[in-house]
């Protein structure tokens, strides 16, 4: 998802095998004509560049699958997504063809690229600590004479539960990347390995007919005892250490994922598989897809779909950067320094969001609460709230959300909000189901007052909470109409009132909260309009069964009406 979060990209490092000065210039010439920096280390030198951490940096390789794994070491720690360009004779991990790379580059810079996540794992034993993207592998050491034994016997444990004994060459425990390897030629699974963090025990060579290779959790605490001498090799011996008799080594996965650049210029996981290793199932290597499968329509979206996917992955990349910053609220005590962070987190939220619109839907207008107005040529416009409840962050109140809203000839017909903390997604199309998480929601059947739990926006001197309070289950405030609204879409609560609005306010949690059954109008009962840019409206939102109830009782106090 944060693939809509590198339309902001700055910085370009790329680690270059030999033999790619090629490629290089022109990833240099390309860089130069979109005004990004680039820097090329050569492979097997560290980067020490530092990096600045509010600019968006983009890692990549040239050359083969030995450089990939030599980015992965470098850019995996430091959180930074990597994009490999293949300039070698064989590569199964780097899938960009060097001939494609201003067209992967664009599409990268664009927002319009996938961010895949790769498990890794960690390997601890005597003068061993290191991480690796494929396996790790604990096997008879080499014979100086061919003639010579190569069995070993190694005891596993699993969370400390014992696994059993391994009787072969050794046994291997390897992420979904690696298991195209060790898995494939021990006659156990091929995983598809992006967004997957399961690990695998695959034994190598075993002499004992009923050992399979077991898939585990990323999570699991594998040991590995040595009965005797072995060695251990991690991603095909970037690391090594050799095993005495008795000693042992812990394998799980690794805290940090590699984050993995794919566009529509890479092979697919199936077609590299197929192309690389003669899979079966597609036919042979390079054939097309056979007509049936080609004109199934399957993705294929309408306007409104393709608008609300790339709502959601907008939101879904400012997630990261806005953590980060709340937690760097949370640490200061100075006011100042936390109304600046609040700043930079709410620039910051909208730069990605409003670039990654404007790639997608340059026709489309732009009016966010941060004063940014684009003039679109077309019938939509998106409403943006980059940071709804600025209050609540700069304060280290988890309770703040991300709201877009789109427009069709000055009617809401889409609306998203994210909640960064929880990492809840509220989405809906006009006359649509409404979701949360991609789950269908829906408002309560509540219709008595006492049993009804309202929320409360702004309510300057407490009047809705003294009118509403005793005749309700409860009244509470969260500070963001946004999330007001959805929590009323998702059942939370029965009825929202919001003395105040702003059409950024509330246009996206419009949408999503009528789609799930809510009756929203203004403190009157009469049909909700959106304010415009200037102005402030109240507004009333119930399940709709205890609605003109509590119409009736807003407006028998005529200061909550008005």
């Amino acid at each position: 998802m944060r693939g809509r979060r590198l339309a902001t990209t700055e910085h370009i490092i790329a680690i270059v095998s030999p033999g790619s000065e090629d490629t290089v210039d022109r990833l240099e010439q390309w860089t130069a004509e979109n005004g990004i920096e680039v820097s090329t280390v050569d492979v097997g030198d560290e980067i020490e560049t530092e990096f600045d951490r509010d600019a968006e940096t983009l890692g990549m390789t040239v050359g083969g699958d030995g450089t990939f794994l030599e980015g992965i070491k470098q850019f995996a720690p430091r959180g930074i997504p990597l994009l490999g360009i293949n300039t070698g004779t064989l590569a199964f991990l780097v899938r960009v063809d060097s001939e494609d790379i201003e067209e992967a580059l664009t599409e990268t810079i664009q927002g319009r690229s996938d961010i895949a996540r790769r498990q890794q794992l960690h390997v601890s034993g005597p003068d061993l600590d290191a991480t690796g993207i494929n396996d790790v592998m604990v096997q008879h050491p080499m014979p100086e004479d061919v003639f010579e034994r190569k069995i070993t016997k190694l005891d596993a444990f699993a969370d400390g539960e014992y696994v059993g004994e391994y009787d072969g060459t050794g046994l291997a425990v390897a992420t979904p990347t690696g298991s195209t390897g060790v898995s494939l030629s021990s006659g156990g699974p091929v995983q598809n390995p992006e967004n997957n963090s399961s690990l695998q025990i695959v034994p190598l060579q075993t002499h004992k007919m009923g050992v399979r290779p077991l898939i585990i959790s990323n999570d699991t605490k594998v040991d590995v005892v040595a009965k005797e001498a072995a060695d251990v090799l991690v991603d095909g011996g970037r690391h090594y250490i050799p095993l005495e008799e008795g000693e042992s080594v812990r394998i799980t996965g690794a805290e940090t994922s590699a984050n993995i650049v794919r566009t529509s210029y890479d092979d697919d996981f199936y077609t590299a598989i197929s192309e690389l290793l003669g899979w079966g199932a597609r036919g042979s290597a390079g054939k097309e897809l056979p007509d049936h499968i080609q004109s199934t329509g399957i993705g294929e979206e309408t306007e409104l779909e393709h608008a609300l996917r790339v709502a959601s992955e907008a939101v879904k990349s400012v997630q990261e950067p806005l953590k980060e910053l709340h937690g760097r609220v949370e640490s200061v005590t100075v006011k100042t320094d936390k109304s600046d962070i609040v700043t930079e987190a709410d620039y910051l939220s909208e730069n990605i969001i409003t670039t990654a619109l404007e790639n997608e839907f340059p026709a489309h207008g732009i009016r966010s609460e941060e004063d940014t107005y684009v003039e679109g040529g077309s019938a939509y416009t998106w409403l943006l709230d980059p940071l709804d409840g600025t209050g609540n962050y700069a304060n280290g109140n988890p309770n703040y959300s991300v709201s877009i809203g789109l427009l069709e000839d000055g009617e809401p017909v889409l609306g998203v909000v994210y909640a960064p903390e929880t990492d809840e997604l509220w989405t809906a199309i006009k006359g649509e189901q409404a979701m949360r998480n991609g789950q269908p929601i829906g408002v309560t059947s509540r219709d008595d007052l006492a049993e009804s739990m309202f929320m409360s926006g702004y309510d300057p001197d407490g009047t809705f909470l003294t009118h509403f309070y005793q005749d309700a289950r409860g009244v509470r405030r969260l500070g963001s109409a946004a999330l007001h609204l959805c929590y009323l879409a998702s059942g939370s609560a029965d009825a929202v009132w919001e003395f105040d609005t702003y059409p950024w306010d509330v246009a996206a949690g419009m949408v999503i909260a009528e789609a799930a059954g809510a009756t929203i109008t203004d403190t009157r009962g009469n049909r909700f309009e959106l304010p415009g840019e200037e102005e402030r409206s109240p507004m009333i939102g119930t399940n709709g069964t205890i609605h003109d109830d509590v119409v009736q009782k807003l407006n028998d106090n005529s200061r909550l009406s008005e």
